[in-house]
């Protein structure tokens, strides 16, 4: 991209935000760029690179359909950056004092950029990663998901080469762009060096293109002298990136996108929370809780599952406080592994994939499921919907695997459609069906195949049906027993409990199905429903009865923590009083042996 030219003024605070702060309504207005600039080219013979519209920075960024889905490439790009020595990436709200509105950061400790490095940043579809490691590889996503987040970044970053350090602030205003009439995208950079302990300007070009990329900066940022912009680089440290979004795009109804004040340790998505399925009270109650439902709306659920591999050496900091990584796998029980081996390309080499599979450990309670597809270590599908929801095949099933032998849309939340993809469906649709039949028996339904499903008719007919698992659960409430989902651990507590189409599946476009229990036209007290038999009376109970269960849980936690502190408390006392009796019994013994007394 160009070097800024010299723009208006912002004209007070009013000209430094948009008239129109919805993302999906900031692309409609009349390009209508002043001409001057189009004679000026003229003129100059200006014509040897293309221009691009600032229209096109707006259009660019409706890639990302999900904020969230931007806040992950920023995050990506940290992560990226391990290789150069990134231990953290922080992400947490300022506030710009100018407008008094609140501002997102991103910043970390990696190798940062040089000067030619932060240009490539920021220019358009370039990129040097051409790592098999890295995520990134489109040279776009710094562009999409800070033009996605706010209508104005700037970039602050310190890289040290050899024995050069170089500061680097580059601003991507659409706001700029938009009040002054732009008609090509300009980015005002400016670059700062250390000479002999002092940070002087590095000038590439003219001193007067150095002071306008200055003027423009101070007029159009968060920042309103050289001195601020220098304060910056403080938080970065001796090497690094801050990345600063202002002018945060918000809903229709005039709030802010991103929610700051519910949660003082998260990022929220409004109007994404409200959405939920349940046959009753107590099963929403779950689902509002689950992983599947809390990703959809809250940043820390949906950065704890980001990353397929915990990292070692590197954190996600949320608003002060650390990301706790999930491993999906090891929410699942009944697990196996299941090899797939994607016929790719005939000169290529054998590509072999491992499919994580399991039940939900909510299962059969609630119906949560679906694939959750990685590609090089960054989720893209989180709990794919590969199987028709009004089926009971597959319920509860979920699985996890990494593809990296296809590739992911540019938005990062899909994957390109190519006869590739629609096999790997093909065949975890398969895989699903398969670990359905083979294991439906171990959360309650009838097993599919028929020597299993007599020995389960059996089984239930000696230990009394249903009945005998609800005075079971009945039981656990009262005596506060482990189990926090009611699910038997043998084969002969199982009941044949299949759950009805709850409404709790979560659509991968982010909204819930609305409880279709109605359109099933269930009006009977038997269903059948697939090869499970469904007693909706006792599916209800064994609900509320579960919701019990887990708050008994949580009591019984906290009375076994506070027994803990207190029989730790009597331990030390004990000590503290044999240590008191071994002095007394030594004086004693002393002054004995002092009168001549035979020792006791």
């Amino acid at each position: 991209m160009p070097v800024a030219m010299a723009g208006g003024s912002s004209g007070g605070g009013g000209g430094r935000v948009l008239d129109c702060r919805s993302f999906w309504k900031a692309g409609a207005y009349e390009a209508t760029g002043p001409s001057h600039e189009f004679q000026d080219a003229l003129e100059t013979g200006d014509f040897d690179r293309a221009r691009v519209h600032p229209k096109f920075l707006h259009t660019n960024a409706t890639s990302h359909k999900w904020a969230f889905g931007a806040i992950a490439e920023l995050l990506d790009n940290a992560v990226d950056e391990i290789n150069n020595g990134a231990t953290f990436i922080k992400v947490d709200k300022s506030i710009n004092l100018k407008e008094n509105s609140p501002m997102l950061i991103f910043q970390d400790d990696g190798g940062g950029m040089d000067p030619e490095g932060v240009r490539r940043c920021m220019s358009l579809g370039f990129s040097t990663k051409k790592s098999k490691t890295t995520i990134g590889q489109y040279g776009n996503g710094f562009k999409t998901s800070t033009m996605r987040l706010g209508a104005d970044a700037i970039v602050f970053t310190r890289a040290i080469r050899g024995s050069n350090v170089t500061l680097s602030i580059g601003l991507l205003s659409y706001t700029f762009l938009r009040r002054t009439m732009k008609d090509d995208i300009v980015v005002p950079m400016l670059d700062f060096k250390i000479q002999d302990g002092d940070i002087v300007p590095l000038v590439y070009g003219s001193q007067g293109d150095w002071d306008s990329s200055q003027k423009i900066i101070l007029d159009w940022s968060p920042f309103s002298s050289k001195e601020e912009l220098l304060q910056q680089f403080k938080d970065v440290g001796s090497h690094g990136t801050k990345v600063v979004v202002y002018n945060l795009w918000m809903n229709d109804d005039g709030l802010l996108e991103l929610d700051f004040e519910d949660d003082d340790e998260d990022i929220l998505l409004r109007d994404q929370g409200s959405a939920s399925g349940g046959v009753t009270k107590g099963q929403k109650e779950i689902v509002q809780q689950h992983i599947s439902h809390r990703l959809r709306f809250s940043l820390r659920a949906y950065t704890s599952i980001l990353y397929l591999k915990k990292f070692d050496n590197f954190r996600i900091i949320l608003r002060g406080k650390p990301v706790e990584q999930i491993c999906i796998t090891d929410e699942l029980k009944f697990k196996k592994v299941v090899t797939y081996k994607p016929q790719v390309a005939h000169d290529s080499q054998v590509v072999s994939v491992k499919v994580d599979v399991g039940f939900a450990k909510e299962a059969p309670i609630l119906g949560i499921f679906g694939m959750n597809v990685y590609h090089k270590n960054r989720l893209i599908m989180p709990f794919w919907k590969v199987l028709q929801e009004g089926s009971s095949r597959g319920r509860s099933v979920v699985g996890v695997l990494e593809a990296n032998f296809i590739e992911p849309a540019h938005d990062k939340q899909d994957f390109e459609r190519t006869p590739l993809f629609i096999r790997l469906e093909t065949k975890l649709r398969q895989i699903i069906v398969d670990f359905w039949k083979e294991k439906c028996h171990l959360i309650g339904y009838q097993p599919t195949d028929p020597h299993l499903r007599s020995q389960y008719k059996a089984t239930l007919k000696d230990s009394g049906g249903p009945a005998r698992v609800h005075h079971k659960a009945s039981s656990a409430q009262r005596t506060g027993g482990p189990s926090s989902n009611l699910l038997p651990e043998t084969y002969e507590d199982i009941a044949a409990v299949g759950l009805a189409n709850n409404g709790s599946h979560l659509q991968s476009s982010g909204q819930a199905e609305e409880n279709n229990m109605e359109s099933e036209g269930l009006d009977e007290d038997l269903v059948e429903f697939g090869s499970g038999v469904l007693d909706p009376n006792f599916i209800e109970k064994l609900s509320e009865e579960n919701i019990a269960l887990f708050s008994r849980r949580e009591e019984l936690r906290q009375r076994d923590t506070q027994l803990k502190r207190k029989i730790g408390d009597l331990e030390h006392e004990l000590e503290e009083t044999k240590r008191k009796c071994d002095q007394l019994a030594a004086e004693l013994k002393v002054r004995k042996n002092q009168l001549n007394l035979p020792y006791m």
